[in-house]
This record gives structure tokens, C-alpha cells and sequence, in this order.
């Protein structure tokens, strides 16, 4: 019998059932041939959010300057405070927590779309822009956050029990009373509360996906998640983990060169600085510093934010050629008309 011919490959991957290697070489080879759109778009959502959060941080700081002051004046000559102090900075600083939270939210849904619409093309060897990628994401932001926010708010829980149950146990150490039983109680709730969270996100990590590829409403793309998923969990469970340790350790690599060259370049500031600096000096002799952080931790936060989905997107290709045959229609659309 002559050999089968070679599945067609009209663009990062093979139009038959995908291997680990297939979805590895296709997401770093979308990489390589969309860099632009995709590190465009995530410098701009990022870019976005990083300003938002810098603007909400300066108002923050310029209304509560002076309750600023009083509390390091306090901590140096070890004097109390009143709430009438205190009362103004915790309150502005939470708002600009929760600035900060809702801008990420929508910046990571904005890449978590961008990357299925970029796989769209990608796959047909089709070229596309910056901005068509830009319009068909932030189309779908809503129902991305839509899907994801059943995952989010069980990942959200499960933190939320760990730090209660860590900081109970710090009082019951300090305090030396009973509560360290309710801490280990929050322990075995942790225990128990991370199996079913590691469970939901892989059953539902295709929804973003179904919600690009398909334009699915949410909860439409969270049943289509958990319908490709069924039979294949672990599967998807050990790729989804390992495209995360290959960006964890790209993302690292470039950090930690830009953290040294940043703390070089801020010796001379911070060795010239006062015995007693005050915040607006410490911060202007660490601006190299903490520029060079940013810059580190918006790479990091690039790479951590556009491989991961990638290979959820083609994970999602490969479950729809497995089950539902759909490597024909791909060539179909492929092919030049």
C-alpha cells in the first residue's frame, strides 16, 4: 500500500488531531509570524492599564500627601496615630487596588480574546493587522469576562481562604489564644478548595476560545468548554501546565537582567540620598529602579499572557478535529479561492 500522504498545512499547524509537539511548535511559530500583533496589542492593553493605575496611584498620593508624611514621621519618631490619619490612606490606596484589579481584568480579556482571533488566521496561513486582530478581540472582551468569571471567582475564594486562615494563624501566634484551631480549619478548607478550583479552570479553560472562534455568548462557551474537555481533562490539564512553566521560565529569563541593570543604575541616586529622605526623594533616587522593574514586569506579563492562551486556542483546534472532524472545513477555508 503506498503511504498516506502528509495531512495539508496551510499554516502553523498540521489539519489533523494535534500532538503535544504540534501545539508547542504551532503557538511558538504564531509567535514568531504574528509577533507584532500580538505584543501590540498586549503593550497596548497593558500599556492601558499600567497608565490607569499610575494616574489612579498620583491622585491617590496628591490628596493624601500629608496624611502620608504624619504616618512616616510616626514610624521614624515611633509616635501613634489617629484614625483621622490612617481613615484617608486606606481608603484612597483601596480604590486604587480596585482600579488596579478592573484594569488588569479587562486588559487580560483582552489578550485572552486577541489570542483565538489571531489563531484564526494563523492557522488558515492567512496574514492579518494589528488592527483587525484589535477589532474582532475587544468585540468579544464582554463575553470573555462573562466566561471567565465563574473560573476567576473560584480562584478569587480559594485565595480569599488562604489569606484568612494565614493571617488567623499569625494572630493566634501572637496573640496566644484558640483561634489557631479555626486557621487549621481554613487549612483543610484550602486543601479541599483547590482540587475543584484546578478542576473548573481546565473544564472551563476553552471557553475563551468558543467565545472568539465561534462567537458564543458566555455561558454557552462555558458548556462548550466542559463538552471538548470531557474525556480529555488530564490531557489538557498537563499541557495547559506546561505551556505555563515555559512562560513562567521565558518570562524570568528576561526579568532578571532588567532588575540588575536596574538596581546599577539607581546606586549613585540612592547612595546620595539624605539620612533621612523623605518619600518624594526615596522615589525620585529609585526611578531607574522601578522603571526598569516595570519594564521587566510588562515583558514577563507579555509572554505570561499571550503563549499560555495560545495553546489553550490550539488545544482548542485539536479537541474539534478529534471530535468533530473538523480538519475538511479547515482546508476548506484555507484554500484560495
Amino acid at each position: 500500500m503506498p503511504p498516506h500522504p502528509p495531512p495539508p498545512k496551510p499554516g502553523v499547524i498540521p489539519l489533523a488531531p494535534l500532538s503535544l509537539g504540534d501545539i508547542l511548535n504551532g503557538s511558538m511559530s504564531t509567535v514568531g509570524r504574528y509577533w507584532k500583533q500580538l505584543f501590540g496589542i498586549a503593550v497596548l492593553v497593558y500599556g492601558g492599564a499600567l497608565l490607569v493605575t499610575l494616574a489612579a496611584l498620583g491622585i491617590a498620593y496628591s490628596a493624601t500627601s500629608d496624611s502620608l508624611d504624619k504616618v512616616v514621621d510616626a514610624a521614624q519618631y515611633d509616635d501613634s496615630l489617629d484614625s483621622d490619619v490612617v481613615a484617608p490612606l486606606v481608603i484612597a490606596f483601596a480604590l486604587v487596588f480596585l482600579v488596579a484589579v478592573l484594569a488588569m481584568v479587562i486588559a487580560n480579556a483582552a489578550i485572552m480574546a486577541a489570542c483565538p482571533a489571531v489563531l484564526q488566521e494563523a492557522v488558515l496561513g492567512r496574514r492579518t493587522t494589528l488592527g483587525a486582530v484589535w477589532r474582532r478581540a475587544w468585540a468579544r472582551v464582554p463575553a470573555v469576562i462573562g466566561a471567565m468569571l465563574l473560573p476567576w471567582l473560584v480562584a478569587m475564594l480559594v485565595m480569599a481562604i488562604f489569606m484568612v486562615s494565614y493571617v488567623v494563624l499569625i494572630v493566634s501566634l501572637v496573640s496566644d489564644d484558640a483561634s489557631g484551631a479555626w486557621a487549621v480549619l481554613g487549612f483543610l478548607l484550602l486543601l479541599a478548595c483547590i482540587p475543584v478550583a484546578v478542576w473548573v479552570w481546565v473544564l472551563f479553560s476553552l471557553a475563551p476560545a468558543a467565545v472568539v472562534f465561534e462567537s458564543q455568548r458566555p455561558v454557552a462557551a462555558l458548556r462548550r468548554s466542559a463538552r471538548l474537555v470531557k474525556g480529555s481533562w488530564w490531557r489538557i490539564f498537563g499541557i495547559s501546565m506546561l505551556a505555563w512553566v515555559i512562560a513562567m521560565i521565558a518570562g524570568y529569563i528576561v526579568q532578571m537582567p532588567l532588575t540588575i541593570i536596574g538596581m546599577m543604575s539607581s546606586m549613585p541616586g540612592m547612595a546620595d540620598m539624605g539620612p533621612e529622605p523623605g518619600v518624594g526623594e526615596a522615589l525620585t533616587a529609585m526611578a531607574g529602579y522601578l522603571g526598569f522593574i516595570m519594564l521587566g514586569s510588562m515583558i514577563s506579563q507579555i509572554i505570561a499572557a499571550t503563549f499560555p492562551p495560545l495553546v489553550t486556542g490550539l488545544l482548542y483546534v485539536g479537541q474539534r478535529i478529534r471530535r468533530e472532524n473538523l480538519a475538511p472545513a479547515l482546508a476548506e477555508a484555507a484554500a484560495p479561492h
